[in-house]
């Protein structure tokens, strides 16, 4: 695989001073950038994915015909917080 080099970027001195106040041990900045890079780009794609399954999911219900009101997922998904709140396992 071809390597290449994300572009240069400009900081304060105080970001830069936050960032390798918090590098581990052996960790370079280089690499705490790299990661953060790789997060934040798993991240993106996670929301991303949510989104377009949201959206598909809104096409399968109009299709079907089949919708809750916002009031009625909100009151189910009480439940199910009360329900995983007070131990029951069976709160799907």
């Amino acid at each position: 695989m071809k390597r290449a080099n994300l572009p240069p970027i400009r900081i304060d001195e105080y970001l830069r001073a936050a960032a390798e106040s918090v590098l581990q041990e052996g960790e370079t900045l280089s690499s705490f950038i790299l990661e953060s890079v790789i997060r934040n780009i798993e991240r993106r794609e996670t929301r991303q994915d949510f989104i377009a399954r949201g959206l598909q999911a809104a096409v399968e219900a109009k299709n079907a015909g089949e919708y809750i009101s916002a009031e009625e997922a909100l009151l189910r998904l009480d439940q199910i917080l009360t329900r995983y709140a007070d131990g029951s396992k069976d709160h799907w």
